[in-house]
């Protein structure tokens, strides 16, 4: 049984880095967020400001670092670090344009897809009380996440937006986008 499951909980992906913002694989470069990126993480911070966290989860990576930090400030939430929620390693695609993304490939030096699946489910296991929790991280945590959680098709989170996951009274889980569209 993995705790998170039994709670709402908030997602957020990091905001926007220069890969991001060139439409390059960022992987586990361990790029920071740009001006851009600085002002989306601000801005979630402002957005999330009165929602009750126990705890803020993120990936050790830099950008998710920064965006978790800035929600910080403003609730006081601690911050926990948790190395499997970083983004999956595309190896010697990262840096290229995401146009050579082969999800379901294994790239030369990367993380194949189960690898990756399965690092990812480990670390939800990890999540543990103070309830609820925001989990800052990657579109391809996100990805997974959502994967574990309904067959609904996935859509790619933006940078710097946030979700709430709630399970209905069918005990179906719900995603509901709290950032506003841009």
């Amino acid at each position: 049984m993995i705790p998170l499951l039994s709670h709402p909980f908030l997602f957020l992906r990091h905001g926007q880095t220069a890969a991001n913002a060139a439409n390059r694989i960022g992987g586990t470069t361990d790029d920071p967020l740009d001006r851009t990126g600085l002002a989306q993480a601000e801005a979630a911070a402002r957005l999330l400001a009165d929602r009750p966290l126990g705890a803020i989860w993120h990936s050790p990576l830099v950008r998710a670092r920064q965006t978790a930090l800035a929600v910080a400030r403003v609730t006081g939430a601690p911050m926990r670090s948790l190395p499997g929620l970083a983004e999956r390693n595309w190896g010697v695609w990262e840096g290229q344009d995401r146009a050579v993304l082969i999800r379901e490939a294994t790239p030369p030096g990367g993380e194949g897809p189960e690898a990756f699946r399965a690092r990812i489910r480990a670390a939800l296991a990890e999540i543990t009380a103070p309830f609820p929790v925001l989990i800052v991280a990657h579109s391809g945590t996100a990805r997974e996440l959502h994967a574990v959680l309904t067959d609904v098709p996935f859509r790619r989170l933006g940078n710097a937006e946030a979700v709430e996951w709630r399970q209905d009274r069918d005990c179906h889980w719900i995603c509901t986008k709290l950032s506003p569209d841009r």
